[in-house]
């Protein structure tokens, strides 16, 4: 489901940057190193090309999506033998329940206050695609970093070696006629290479425990409340690491890196750890 979106200036710096860096990579980097029509040239500009176009799909899917909205019929089935986990509120027990938005909050469901109601499997609110990053653009944003980090990293490879063989050339003067270009980039792919890197991971991390990152940290005060009681603390949606790796990118391993969602299911509900016993056993 598509949602409208207005003029964001983030969103704008980001189109930008992925313009800026895919031009200077193709038409300085690649060209100076190994000459655009030749046939390294035209390989690695084609290779670059489809790694871009993976990055601007799948920025775009981001942020034009809509990241899971709560039926405003929605009530918790506390008598669903099938459904062993309800969501409580901290204090009182109760189920969650959302004062703004009106309605009940199912699993793993939160309220946003940037976009003002209640989003499915919330993980966090990312200025930079001016949207939630939620139940049905989740896999499409960790495609998207995934795709961005190896265009970071292959675009700095590609200008080291340009840089390089103007040196190995004595072409410095010829080189000096693009110091802009190279120190603009130079200035974007380091700091790019290395927060995108660390973001990959992060998400890496919260996909093979099944979190998202405000389950991570409602988790670490789970996990103190729990050791502070004498007991222990088990995510209940960790099924393992190969099935959660199939319940966030789907059941095919061919697509993990590609844009699919008809795995994601109505994100109302979730497969637990109390759902298959031998696997929740296992994970831990």
């Amino acid at each position: 489901m598509a949602r409208s979106v207005g003029f964001s200036l983030p969103v704008t710096v980001v189109f930008v940057a992925i313009g800026y860096i895919y031009f200077s990579t193709v038409f300085v980097f690649v060209d100076r190193w190994f000459g655009l029509w030749s046939s390294p040239g035209l390989m690695n500009a084609a290779i670059f090309t489809a790694v871009a176009a993976m990055c601007i799909y799948n920025y775009t899917v981001s942020v034009f999506r809509d990241p899971g909205r709560v039926p405003s019929t929605y009530m918790p089935d506390v008598e669903d033998s099938e459904n062993p986990i309800h969501e409580i509120k901290r204090k009182g027990g109760d189920l969650r329940y959302c004062q703004k938005c009106s309605h009940y909050k199912p699993p793993r469901a939160h309220h946003c206050r940037v976009c003002k109601r209640c989003i499915l499997r919330m993980d966090h609110h990312c200025i930079w695609i001016n949207n939630c990053v939620g139940h049905t653009n989740y896999k499409v944003f960790f495609v998207f970093v995934v795709y961005a980090v190896i265009a970071c990293l292959y675009s700095l490879v590609l200008l080291l070696g340009s840089l390089a063989n103007d040196f190995e050339k004595d072409e410095e003067q010829s080189a000096d006629s693009y110091t802009t270009v190279y120190i603009i980039s130079g200035l974007l792919l380091f700091p790019l290479c290395v927060a995108l890197s660390v973001l990959l991971g992060w998400h890496i991390y919260l996909i093979l425990q099944n979190k998202t990152t405000i389950e991570y940290h409602e988790g670490v005060r789970a996990m103190w409340l729990a050791e502070k009681g004498g007991q222990i603390y088990s995510h209940p949606y960790d099924l393992g690491a190969y099935q959660n790796l199939s319940t966030v990118l789907g059941p095919n391993i061919f697509s993990w890196l590609l844009p699919t969602s008809g795995h994601i299911g109505s994100g109302l509900r979730f497969r637990t750890a109390y759902d298959y016993p031998s696997s929740g056993s296992t994970s831990k």
